[in-house]
């Protein structure tokens, strides 16, 4: 079956966060938004099938998942990662963040240090300072275009947290972790006696070979809380429905107390519908999505070689986001907004909201047609022509 990813529907007027909320935020009406991390294609048939009918049953009343459910979730993770799923292992929550703040409360106090590693996704963070709790960072270092750990700083500074967040693939710098890197880390955490949690929500967009953590050992497993989500792989963020898998039983109780103390209680019957549906039937719209997206990737890194080399493209490994370098450009963080929001009319993510090291940098979402890339990469090359 073929897919068309140069059409994408008119997402202005939805009550879209991306494209319906300029003005609130503070930014021009008239910006092409390349920021939140969604993407601007429809579900897959399948999904959309799944949801009709449950939407022409009529009854939208508490719902829980069916055996299906779990057949599908364990089905993907197991034929695309070799990660062999148990149902009981799987806690259902309305979101990978959600999730994150939940295992901050639920396995440190306040005062209590949480690891990260910057420049991360930004709501990592966030979780950590609006519970009280210290945040650590383990500074990640640009390397001849790479991202990498600084293991001697990580070692130092997991003696002094409890709890990891750990960014697999990482959002925004797009490096995907060698099973090495990883069984490195995580054996570190395991020596000191912090618990890992690990946002594997792009998994499906690594560009090459993707490690599960709990799928390198089992006493690496036992130590691991891992966030998985259909939300970012097939475009369902609106749904809300994340799959937190966790082995060990103690901390599965204690993640679960944690959730019912919120009143948490049921995903809502389109997200599962939905869920079910992506993994069941979904691997060819992805297939052909991925290498769209690389085709995307390949021409944003053709432009900005031939018509804008003063920005430089972090090359991506894995996510439909990609971390731009502008400090070649002599802007700082204030004079980037201004000249990409107001002279090229972009709305992108600037690298500071990523921690202090993103500084210079803007992240882009490549999750649309071509022709918006088109659209987007020539106001850049115009309004830098006018400098």
């Amino acid at each position: 079956m073929g897919y068309d990813f140069n059409f994408a529907p008119d997402r202005r007027g939805t009550g879209s966060l991306k494209y319906d909320f300029a003005l609130a935020r503070q930014r021009p009406e008239d910006v092409l938004p390349l920021w939140v991390a969604d993407m601007d294609f429809p579900a897959a048939p399948e999904i959309l099938h799944a949801m009709q009918t449950a939407l022409s049953h009529g009854v939208f009343g508490y719902s829980e998942a069916m055996p299906g459910y779990y057949a599908a979730l364990a089905r993907w993770f197991e034929e695309h990662f070799g990660y062999a799923i148990d149902p009981g292992w799987v806690i259902k929550t309305p979101g990978v963040v959600v999730a994150l703040a939940i295992a901050v409360k639920a396995f440190t106090k306040p005062g209590d240090g949480v690891l990260i590693q910057p420049p991360v996704y930004y709501p990592f963070r966030m979780v950590i300072e609006d519970n009280s709790r210290q945040v650590f960072e383990n500074n990640l270092i640009l390397k001849n275009g790479v991202y990498e750990i600084d293991f001697d700083d990580f070692e130092r500074k997991i003696q002094r947290v409890k709890v990891f967040l750990l960014c697999s693939p990482h959002n925004p710098v797009g490096r995907v972790w060698r099973s090495d890197e990883l069984r490195r880390m995580a054996e570190l955490c395991l020596r000191h006696g912090v618990l890992v949690v690990s946002d594997e929500i792009h998994c499906d967009f690594a560009w090459h070979a993707h490690t599960l953590l709990p799928t390198l050992r089992r006493d690496i497993a036992q130590n691991t809380i891992l966030c998985t989500s259909a939300a970012k792989t097939f475009n369902l963020a609106g749904l809300q429905a994340s799959n937190i898998i966790i082995e060990n039983e103690r901390l599965r109780r204690a993640f679960v107390k944690e959730l019912d103390a919120i009143g948490y209680s049921q995903v809502g019957v389109f997200g599962l519908a939905a869920t079910q549906a992506a993994y069941e039937s979904g691997g060819p719209w992805l297939a052909a999505l991925r290498e769209y997206l690389l085709g995307n990737i390949a021409y944003v890194r053709s432009f900005l070689q031939t018509q804008l080399p003063q920005i430089l493209l972090i090359e991506p490994q894995g996510t439909f986001l990609l971390w731009l370098d502008f400090r070649a450009t002599g802007m700082d963080a204030s004079a980037q907004r201004t000249f990409l929001e107001q002279k090229a009319k972009l709305w992108l993510d600037p690298g500071r909201m990523f921690g202090a090291p993103g500084e210079g940098f803007q992240r882009i979402n490549i999750g649309c047609p071509r022709g918006t890339l088109e659209r987007a990469l020539g106001r850049l090359k115009a309004a830098f022509d006018l400098l």
